[in-house]
């Protein structure tokens, strides 16, 4: 992996990793990685794609890895949004860089997010879209969500670590599925455990603007937004917390699928947690996203 620094519209400087294949390349796929990590914990999925002729790249967003490592969990402005303008320049570069080739997108939980919006968005600049890990977040979860994290933002301040949204989420992921809920794999819990740059406390900024998004996404009239020619895949372990154990996740397919997207796949592993490329899913699920960027790319 090589590093490149490029600037964002508001003059911010964002830290984008890229791999690029020997020879002929045939196609981009672009990564938007999840909270609290970074593009650096995809090497593995990346030398994979960049082995088989893509070239892949991604960023590591505001508030995390090299962009912001001085304020891990924290950025100025509307981070969301922000890092999904972010998203569509690395695409922009991408295309420009590697002229004629198609793109696609792949978001991993908080990139999956992100992706869900970027398509309603920026849909023109991209081929596919593969959204991991993701789920529909509508209801009780981001409305609680979304009253903590303003309280918090208020009262405590911006910065602050937002502690009890983290023991709301990650910590109660991992009190309701008995360990670790990243992989079933003890090595890859301790792997992503053990990374300096994983695992902290995101701000009640970051979570302002997080759960903000999703009175967004969900809207009907940005929803019918996703070109529906648009190939889709969804994939997620079926024992992951985040999609609610396969029912939010499946309702965000429905969703796509009642909207009319015409080319819509949903990858669910059995008995996987919520790293489906780091479980015992990883040799299925990579020759599920090869299939599909192939289809897409060539």
């Amino acid at each position: 992996m090589k590093r490149v620094e490029l600037k964002m519209k508001d003059g911010k400087v964002i830290s984008v990793g890229v791999w690029e294949p020997e020879g002929e390349i045939k196609g981009i796929v672009q990564i938007a990685h999840g909270m609290v990590e970074h593009i650096g914990r995809y090497e593995l999925v990346a030398q994979f794609l960049q082995g088989q002729g893509y070239v892949v790249l991604g960023d590591d967003h505001r508030a995390h890895g090299l962009t912001d490592r001085q304020t891990l969990g924290y950025s100025d402005g509307d981070i969301f949004a922000l890092t999904i303008s972010d998203m569509a320049e690395v695409a922009k570069y991408a295309k420009k860089t590697y002229a004629g080739k198609k793109l696609v997108l792949f978001g991993h939980s908080y990139g999956s997010f992100l992706t869900q919006e970027f398509i309603e968005v920026y849909g023109d600049l991209i081929d596919g879209a593969v959204i991991g890990g993701s789920a529909q977040m509508t209801g009780i979860i981001p409305f609680g969500g979304r009253m903590v994290a303003n309280i918090g933002y208020v009262f405590r301040g911006a910065k602050k670590p937002a502690v009890l949204i983290k023991k709301l989420t990650f910590d109660a992921y991992e009190k309701k599925i008995g360990g670790s809920f990243i992989s079933t794999i003890p090595e890859e819990a301790e792997r992503y455990k053990s990374d300096e740059l994983c695992g902290y406390y995101c701000s009640y900024a970051f979570y302002k603007y997080f759960f903000k998004a999703f009175t967004r996404i969900y809207k009907r009239e940005n929803l019918e937004k996703i070109n529906k020619d648009m190939p889709v895949l969804i994939m997620s372990g079926d024992q992951d917390p985040v999609g609610d154990f396969g029912k939010s996740t499946r309702k965000l397919y429905e969703t796509y699928k009642a909207l009319g997207i015409k080319d819509l796949t949903l990858k669910l592993y059995e008995g996987v947690r919520h790293e489906y490329l780091n479980d015992t899913s990883r040799e299925t699920a990579y020759a599920d996203m090869l299939n599909f960027v192939g289809k897409i790319c060539g």
